[in-house]
């Protein structure tokens, strides 16, 4: 049965929507929050759920965006790259400050929330050249646009709030969901489909290396049993076991969550280091940071944010040897954080790590 929202009248002259039924006071579930999830009909709704330092359901609150804008500088005629479109709230900035006659190009690889971040960016007179593509495609989107390169390159490497917030998506420990955490839906496989056919040693050294979890190898003979007898295609059924495996039960970390005595989820890093290898992701980086020295103009910009030691190790070291080669005038002497504000009003931007490096003028 669909509980969504629905468009018909109430039987009694039509015209309104019927308020969509779900269990206590207010919405929980993200299919629920239909004001959230259609903010142009209810104004102000976005700003009051900001000012609680929470994110809206569908929505995106930008990282370091002052330090980005700040770092990379864009001023009117500039070329810049976004190349992680994500809901926009970056390119946004780079574009009211690169018109009227710069040229915005963003990438992503989502095709619904590219879509809807060229709509976002339309009504607020800001027009993106955008194309559906992992960010390592930034020098080749830079030919298709017949440009001699960037003035700006950009990429945040979070997932978006849209996606985990969905539990469709298949990101999220904390609700249930088909095991998917594919960015991008045209890969042919899933995380359930990973996990079901990984060696174990891979999947320990994944863990390891891709996240630092400290108990990787008893998570890998667990995933082994568990699989031997069913699959794991829900999320939920993930984050049990590494639950178990911690010896923690849900109803007590419920509890602990409660009571405000919880800190990082057990799963987390599961689940971190699975949606890496599903998605590429340090393959694509190490190629995002090889092409840029070729593609950035003289003087041009680089400014990469990332969420875990992995990829910040990553950014780091290519900046450093850009340095050292003289493909690099200057880099980010240390990684930039978030401050104080910024955590209060928005706690996902905690693990935030924000470089910067300039292009060598010759």
């Amino acid at each position: 049965m669909n509980d969504l929202p629905s468009d018909a009248g109430s039987g009694q002259g039509g015209g309104h929507r019927r308020r969509p039924r779900y269990p206590g006071a207010n919405p929980r579930r993200f299919e629920h929050r239909y004001k959230e999830l259609r903010p142009e009909e209810y104004p102000g709704l976005s700003a009051h759920i900001l000012d609680q330092g929470r994110t809206p359901a569908g929505t995106h609150v930008p990282v370091l965006m002052r330090e980005v804008i700040e770092a990379l500088h864009p001023v009117p005629g500039e070329f810049v790259a976004d190349c992680t479109l994500g809901y926009g709230g970056h390119a946004l900035e780079f574009g009211r400050r690169i018109s009227p006659s710069g040229r915005l190009v963003g990438l992503d690889v989502d095709g619904v929330e590219l879509e809807k971040a060229r709509e976002r960016l339309a009504r607020e007179g800001i027009e993106v050249r955008a194309y559906r593509r992992n960010f390592e495609a930034v020098e080749s989107a830079a030919k298709e646009e017949k440009l001699d390169g960037f003035d700006v390159i950009f990429a945040d490497l979070g997932v978006s709030s849209m996606q985990v917030d969905d539990p469709a998506r298949g990101f999220s420990y904390k609700v249930d969901g088909p095991l998917d955490m594919r960015m991008d839906p045209r890969l042919p496989r899933t995380a359930a489909d990973r996990l079901a056919r990984i060696p174990r040693d891979d999947l320990a050294d994944a863990l390891r290396d891709h996240a630092d979890e400290p108990d990787a190898e008893r998570i890998a003979d667990a995933v082994c049993l568990r699989r031997g007898k069913q699959p794991i295609a829900r999320t939920l059924q993930l984050a049990e076991l590494v639950l178990a495996v911690k010896g923690i039960t849900p109803a007590e970390w419920k509890r602990k969550s409660r009571e405000g005595e919880a800190g990082l989820h057990p799963a987390a890093l599961t689940f971190q280091a699975l949606r890496i290898l599903v998605n590429r992701e340090f393959e694509t980086l190490d190629r995002l940071l090889g092409a840029a020295p070729r593609v950035l103009r003289p003087g041009g910009r680089i400014g990469i944010v990332s969420f875990h030691s992995g990829e910040d190790r990553r950014v780091k070291a290519a900046f450093r040897d850009g340095l050292r080669a003289g493909l690099f005038s200057e880099v980010s002497p240390e990684a930039i954080r978030p401050q104080p504000e910024e955590l209060r009003a928005n706690p996902r931007s905690g693990p935030a790590k924000f470089r910067w490096a300039v292009r060598a003028a010759t």
